[in-house]
């Protein structure tokens, strides 16, 4: 049985005439262990599905189930790396850790509590600034506080929404290896959102694409093949990585090009012309001038 299911879930917001329907039958199983790369363009809905799966949103149609049971709100079982962030601007690195870590672990001492925010501050590297705050910090160091206090809750699945698309590509690709590195160790249930596909072949056991929206759906999934640990310089050297590479870029353009002339055919301007040339009349009031447009 898979750990986590999408059954025929669609989403939309808004209501009447204003209606934009986002999602549209939705069907994903990932299993216990699985690292899952859903890949699209920008605006295709990829956030309002990473928050289906934390239960910040729920589907209009169909149902989100964990062990087979619906998610009803989010939980400490499913850890968020945001892509902004989202740090308390007034804790330390600490703090922002231990918060999360009091909500999860509410049965262990404070002492405990302590060592184990350590622990996870250790493990992104980020012990020397563990007192200061998020102004204090470049981004790539953000996004280190971002993982480890997601980690720090010890989920059975860690939910990645676009985390490193604001960063350079140096520090990207650092933390790429970073975030492997640390998945690596205990192989948690992962499901990625990301617009890099070069992204999700290094990081991820199979890539699924979302088409554009509205009504966006799953398209077909592409297993990645490379064993782990996976070193980008041999990957590139890898004639079935440029094979992999360019049939999801090309299935990406082709939909993307679908969907552009349904749109353009959809959203025709008529050819409208005035019924007679502008005027501008003067008249005078009081010594004043007024003016009417027509």
């Amino acid at each position: 049985m898979a750990l986590l299911e999408l059954k025929n879930v669609s989403k939309s917001f808004g209501s009447g005439p204003s209606q934009i329907d986002v999602l549209s039958d939705i069907n994903l199983s990932v299993h216990e262990g699985e690292f899952v790369a859903i890949v699209g363009f920008s605006g295709s809905g990829k956030t309002t599905l990473i928050n289906l799966i934390n239960g910040l949103l729920f589907p209009d149609k169909g149902e989100v189930l964990l062990h087979d049971q619906r998610i009803t709100g989010p939980g400490p079982d499913r850890g968020v790396i945001f892509q902004n962030y989202s740090l308390l601007p007034w804790l330390s690195v600490y703090s922002n850790v231990k918060l999360a870590v009091d909500e999860a672990f509410t049965h262990l001492s404070e002492k405990e509590r302590a060592a184990h925010t350590d622990q996870y501050i250790d493990m992104v590297n980020l012990t020397p600034a563990r007192d200061k705050k998020p102004s204090e910090l470049s981004g790539g160091m953000r996004q280190r506080v971002s993982v480890a206090r997601a980690l720090a809750m010890n989920p059975e699945i860690l939910l990645m929404d676009e985390p490193l698309s604001a960063l350079d590509a140096l520090t990207r690709g650092s933390l790429q290896e970073e975030i492997i590195k640390i998945w690596s160790q205990d192989k948690k249930t992962a499901i990625l959102i990301t617009n890099d596909v070069d992204e999700g072949i290094l990081m991820a056991d199979r890539i699924i694409p979302l088409t554009p929206g509205p009504k966006a759906t799953l398209g077909p999934e592409f297993n990645v093949p490379f064993d782990r640990p996976r070193d980008v310089t041999e990957i590139n050297k890898d004639p079935e990585y440029k094979k992999l590479r360019n049939e999801i870029l090309e299935y990406l353009i082709e939909v993307g090009a679908t969907r552009r002339q349904v749109s353009d055919q959809k959203y025709i301007l008529p050819d409208l012309q005035p019924t007679m040339p502008g005027r501008i009349i003067f008249k005078k009031k009081k010594k004043k001038e007024t003016v009417k447009y027509f």
